[in-house]
């Protein structure tokens, strides 16, 4: 049984495992598009000169955040939709002062990447804020490296926290070490580069995903890659112009599947149409160690990122330990593999992720409480979590935080508990899954 309850502000979502289907999960299924690349699709074509054209672009809440603030700003974006949206650009360093606030919503990557933008647009003035889980997020994480190439920001806990408030400048190039490894960081300081004379140089200790790169690009900037040192180069002033963009599959909304195919006894799955860049197939590598059964199928390369069929068979997982290189690769799968180290034979180690305490919610505390409630046996740590699996999980009522993928892993621990499990505040999966709940439902039904 799958229930979806209104009420007046939120939506609550009740799972009764034992009402699935006895053959597993199977079928088909088609995932939405990657946010972040329906992200920087956005950004990058409101700032090139002529027409962009855009293929299966995420519906969620968030890339409609980052549309609405670039329309305030002049480009022209055509209603988001799956098929084709039309964004004519204004040209670079041709944003204009918005008459409103600038709302991001819930969405930290508009926010973050946003900055680097307006930062760099000289003599004009802009506020950005954004819904009450954004204004509590960190924002000196950009804002000091924007700093440092000039920028004039100001805002709450001393430019930490939106609202924010930027005079636009005539920026000077920087290399910026990164003391974490953030596509996030990386992609803002590449924004503000765009418009700066010279070389803007960014050095990580791991390697980001790569999205940026590779649209900067395909949209005709001057970009550099030594991947050795795993550095970024950037000469500004590149002239960006408008292209077609074909969005694959969101991996981070495909690792929900692959972990539910591997533990719900007797499935077998196919995830259609999943990019697989290599920055971002951490949640494969991980869930490889643990013993899934995971194979590619119908390999190809789309507009630039490599895309994959993934057909997913379920099987007994085992304990492993992720850490180190692998993090900044699945950063947001950590919440899901969780879930499936709670299935795995062994104790599951996850360290150095602290960066998943300012993320929607602080995921470590918020999965280890949550799955602490199902039944779960583990312990939190400042960096990570340590998971003993093997410990049958029970329904129980949690909640999800405000949190998207806090709110989709704990229903697919439902999927394994005993009993009925009720979710709260489920609909915060539309900020980047809006057909989650019809998915599970679809694939319960099967």
């Amino acid at each position: 049984m799958i229930e979806l309850i209104q009420h007046q502000t939120s939506q609550t979502l009740k799972i009764a495992a034992h009402d699935f289907p006895k053959t597993g999960l199977r079928g088909r299924i088609e995932i939405p598009g990657d946010k972040s690349i329906s992200h920087r699709s956005l950004m990058l074509g409101s700032l090139a000169q002529g027409e962009t054209t855009i293929r299966g672009l995420l519906l969620g809440e968030d890339p409609h955040c980052t549309a609405n603030c670039f329309r305030a700003m002049g480009a022209e974006i055509s209603a988001l939709n799956t098929e084709k949206v039309l964004v004519k650009g204004i040209g670079l360093g041709n944003l204009q002062e918005p008459v409103d606030v600038l709302d991001a919503g819930n969405s930290g990557t508009t926010m973050r990447l946003m900055l680097g933008i307006l930062a760099s647009h000289a003599d004009r003035f802009f506020v950005v804020t954004g819904d009450r889980s954004l204004r509590s997020r960190p924002m000196a994480r950009v804002v000091k490296p924007l700093q440092q190439m000039g920028a004039t920001i100001w805002g709450r806990d001393r430019a930490n926290k939106a609202p924010l408030a930027i005079n636009g400048q005539n920026l000077k190039p920087i290399h910026y070490h990164t003391p974490v490894a953030s596509a996030q960081i990386k992609s803002c300081i590449m924004l503000a580069g765009l418009m700066v004379d010279g070389e803007t140089i960014v050095t990580e200790p791991e390697q980001s995903r790569d999205h940026s790169e590779r649209m900067f690009r395909a949209f005709g900037a001057d970009v550099q890659v030594e991947p050795e040192t795993n550095t970024v180069v950037l000469r500004g002033r590149s002239q960006l112009v408008g292209q077609e963009i074909v969005v694959p599959g969101d991996i981070s909304s495909a690792a929900f599947w692959l972990v539910a195919g591997s533990i719900v006894p007797d499935s077998d799955l196919l995830i259609a149409n999943v990019g697989i860049n290599p920055t971002r197939t951490g949640i494969l590598e991980a869930l490889e160690m643990m013993g899934a059964d995971i194979t590619k199928e119908n390999e190809r390369e789309v507009t630039g990122e490599p895309v994959a069929d993934l057909r997913v068979r379920s099987t007994q997982l085992k304990a492993c330990t992720i850490g180190g290189s692998m993090i900044p690769r699945l950063i947001d799968e950590i919440p899901i593999l969780a879930v499936a180290a709670t299935m795995a034979t062994g104790t599951t180690i996850i360290k150095d992720a602290a960066e998943l305490r300012v993320k929607e919610s602080d995921r470590l505390a918020t999965m280890a409480k949550e799955l602490t409630k199902l039944g779960a046996k583990l312990s939190e740590h400042d960096d990570g979590l340590e998971i003993m699996g093997g410990h049958k999980l029970m329904g129980q009522e949690v909640e999800s935080y405000v949190d998207h993928r806090v709110a989709m892993s704990l229903a697919i621990a439902a999927m394994v508990a005993k009993g009925t499990t009720a979710i709260g505040n489920v609909q915060n999966a539309a900020t980047s899954y809006p057909a989650f709940v019809p998915t599970l439902t679809q694939l319960c039904q099967s």
